[in-house]
Parts: C-alpha cells; sequence; structure tokens
C-alpha cells in the first residue's frame, strides 16, 4: 500500500500556522492530521470548524485527516464536512454507536475511520472493519502532542494487518503517537502505511523534516519492491 505521512496541526506553531503548514506541503506532503479535541473525552481542547475551514482555504489541496477525540463524534459529522474534511476518524471508545457513526460518514461520501487507544484492544473494531476506510491506532494516550510510542501497540497494527488479509479488506492503517525519524523504519515493518508526526515534524526545520520523512519512506519501499 501507498505510505502516507500526514504531519500533525498539533504541533505547529499556532501564531505561524499557515507559514508552518504551507512549509510541509512545499515538500510534497498531500495529508494533514487535524486533531479535534472536545475537553470531555479527552482533558484538552483543539481545533473547531472555524480553523478547519481556514486551512481548506488557504490549502484547498490538502487532505484533511481529521481525529475526532470527541464524545458523540456523530453530532458534528455534517459541520466538519462542510469545512472540508476528507476524512473522518472517530474512536471506538467515544461512541455508543459506532456502526451507525460509520454509516453516517460514508453517507456524506467521507472516507470513514475508526480509532483504538492504546488500552483498547483490536477485536473491539473487528465488526466494524468492513465499513473502514481507515484504522487509527494511538501509540500514545490521546490528547497531548511529545509522548513517547508505546512499543506494545505496534503488535495491534501485526494483528490488524493479519485480519485485513484474512477478511480480503483494503483499509489503510495509520499510527499516531511517538513517531520519529529514529524509529520510523520499526514502525514501518509492522505493516502500517499512514504515518502521523508531529513534534518531529514541526520542531526544527519543517522543510528538512519533511524531506528526511518522506526519503526515509521512499526507500523502504523500495527496499521492499
Amino acid at each position: 500500500m501507498e505510505l502516507i505521512l500526514a504531519p500533525s496541526m498539533l504541533s505547529a506553531n499556532f501564531a505561524h500556522m499557515e507559514e508552518d503548514l504551507k512549509k510541509a506541503m512545499s515538500q510534497g506532503v498531500k495529508w494533514l492530521h487535524v486533531d479535534v479535541m472536545d475537553g470531555h473525552f479527552v482533558p484538552n481542547i483543539s481545533f473547531g470548524p472555524p480553523v478547519i475551514s481556514s486551512v481548506r482555504d488557504v490549502l484547498p489541496d490538502a487532505m484533511l485527516d481529521v481525529h475526532m477525540m470527541v464524545k458523540e463524534p456523530s453530532r458534528f459529522i455534517e459541520d466538519y464536512k462542510a469545512c472540508g474534511a476528507g476524512q473522518i476518524t472517530v474512536h471506538a471508545e467515544a461512541t455508543s454507536q459506532l456502526f451507525g457513526t460509520l454509516q453516517a460518514i460514508r453517507e456524506v461520501e467521507l472516507r470513514a475511520g475508526v480509532a483504538i487507544s492504546p488500552a483498547t484492544p483490536v477485536t473491539d473494531i473487528e465488526p466494524v472493519l468492513e465499513l473502514c476506510d481507515m484504522v487509527l491506532v494511538m501509540s500514545v494516550v490521546p490528547g497531548y502532542g511529545g509522548q513517547s510510542l508505546i512499543p506494545e501497540t505496534l503488535d495491534k497494527i501485526r494483528q490488524l494487518v493479519r485480519m485485513r488479509e484474512e477478511k480480503g479488506l483494503s483499509f489503510d492503517i495509520q499510527i499516531d503517537g511517538g513517531v520519529k525519524l529514529s524509529n520510523l523504519e520499526e514502525v514501518l515493518d509492522t505493516g502500517v502505511n499512514v504515518i502521523v508526526a508531529g513534534s518531529a515534524i514541526f520542531k526544527g526545520e519543517i522543510e528538512e523534516n519533511v524531506r528526511a520523512f518522506l526519503d526515509k519512506m521512499s526507500e523502504y519501499s523500495a527496499k521492499k519492491m
């Protein structure tokens, strides 16, 4: 599957967000990971529709990968569709109607994703995998940037890869949390194909960081062919 880098807006400099995001996009990034937090499902509060709409205005070609860390996210699907989301990922732990929520996302013609926190077993989402365009494995506790990757979460990705093959499905698998250039190859070896990186992209020289990630991902793909 295509390897995709999705820099996380949560780690950008909010005072210079447009500049930071354009720097990342200028190096070939196509996806931007947008963490939406409600202060209930997770303690922090982050972006809402007005911010995402503004990003869509200045970066019309970006695939806005909206990761909803909110309770009962079905309430907001239409809002995020309207502000330019290309994909909405909801947490299995945040809704009592996961099947219906994923169906609702697909009905508004957006890509639908499901996310699981580190303590949630993969088997909890097995019944809805056929509705998913992507599964997000959180490799840190959701809600904060800058954490270290929890090694045990890599086993979940390997389990998902096996499930996907056994069921004849084709969903992307995304990892979010603690991915750095130093552990990128180990992460890719699990079979994951969408890499969320925050601090590793936006702290320091953004263009240089993006190029380093994309070059390593390209080299990895070539090696596996």
